[in-house]
């Protein structure tokens, strides 16, 4: 297996960073778009609409179209929001991760590298609501190179910064849909604290839950 070299990030990292970024969180769209199928509102909406349509146009064509049009139509809402959500991030927090992250008291930008690619990222900043923790932000890893070590690597180097620091815990958010990462989570012995939804009304429709995790590094004993 190829080595992992976790570095901080320079600026001639951007262009890469920002790339891994933009297809790590697009990856959740087909997840997050399945999530909102399997809500019972949208079950209902959509067998409301087929019903209706059924018995006022005597037929099972036109209703199957309409419903499918609306998944489409749903499908497209879920991109929108991503995408939106890509072009936030890239155009705050990631438009300059030295100013965001290395320049600033207690945070940093690491990046990975295998064979001298860059292959994955993460970083760390303060926790507003938790001012004896950091927070594990921007955790991704190409597609390629999963399941190699890279996230894991990632994940120490956050927990080894931390408490260099003389911080008590490490928290981090991730969503329902990014199941992978929670499972990587919880190898790395994270503990689930808290869900929540978001106050957006789409959020509280589709009950798209953010979990909250801590690695408490007093029990940071746990062996890869």
């Amino acid at each position: 297996m190829a080595s992992v070299e976790v570095r901080r990030y320079r600026d001639d990292d951007a262009e890469a960073v920002k790339e891994i970024f933009t297809m790590g969180t697009s990856e959740h769209i087909p997840s997050s778009f399945m999530h909102i199928l399997k809500q019972p509102p949208t079950q209902m909406v959509l067998m409301c609409v087929f019903c209706a349509l059924m018995t006022s146009s005597k037929s099972f064509l036109f209703p199957i179209l309409a419903v499918t049009l609306l998944l489409a139509g749903a499908r497209q809402f879920v991109v929108y929001i991503f995408n939106k959500y890509i072009d936030t991030c890239l155009k705050q927090d990631l438009k300059d991760i030295s100013e965001t992250y290395v320049q600033k008291k207690d945070s940093c930008f690491w990046v990975a590298e295998v064979d001298g690619q860059l292959v994955g990222m993460v970083a760390c900043l303060p926790n507003d609501n938790a001012p004896a923790c950091l927070e594990l932000k921007r955790m991704s890893v190409r597609r390629s190179h999963r399941r190699m070590g890279v996230a894991k690597a990632l994940c120490r180097t956050v927990a080894d910064f931390t408490r260099d620091r003389g911080y008590a815990a490490v928290v981090l958010y991730t969503s329902v849909v990014q199941t992978d990462g929670q499972r990587l989570y919880e190898h790395m012995g994270y503990e689930k604290t808290r869900e929540f939804v978001l106050p957006e009304l789409a959020a509280k429709i589709t009950n798209f839950t953010l979990f909250e995790y801590r690695l408490d590094l007093q029990k940071d004993g746990k062996s890869d």
